[in-house]
This record gives structure tokens, C-alpha cells and sequence, in this order.
């Protein structure tokens, strides 16, 4: 069975998971947006959801915290 998302939804699945992971592991935003080579400011614009997390970015975030992309986005 194929499950649709709106975008609502999927930015509720990953946003948390993104902050939760970046606490957790005692970072600033602007200790992950130099990790991503972007400005900070840029960077919470995608924790608070005003801007969608670019595909690299996802990729490069879920090999630096060693998780699946899927977990990211709130998958599993």
C-alpha cells in the first residue's frame, strides 16, 4: 500500500528529529551549518520548517548523526 504525504505532514515527521538530534549531540545551529558549508540563518529556516531540507543536505546530515535518511524524515 502506497501512503501519500502532504507537506505538512512530512515537515512534522523531520523537523523534530532534526533539532532532537542536534541537541543531543550538544551543536549549535551554527556548528551544523558549517558542517553543510551554509549560513546559520539558513540553517533554521530548515528546523523551524520555513524552508524544505535540500536532498544533500538530508543525505550529508544523516551520515554525520549515523542515521538513515529514512529516520530523518520520520519514516521509522
Amino acid at each position: 500500500m502506497i501512503v501519500a504525504y502532504n507537506a505538512d505532514e512530512v515537515i512534522d515527521m523531520y523537523l523534530p528529529r532534526l533539532r532532537d538530534l542536534r541537541e543531543d549531540s550538544d551543536l549549535t545551529q551554527r556548528q551544523v551549518a558549517e558542517i553543510l558549508g551554509i549560513d546559520q540563518r539558513v540553517y533554521s529556516t530548515y528546523e523551524t520548517g520555513k524552508r524544505d531540507l535540500p536532498l544533500q543536505h538530508l543525505i550529508t546530515l544523516a551520515d554525520f548523526y549515523h542515521v538513515t535518511t529514512d529516520y530523518l524524515l520520520g519514516r521509522i
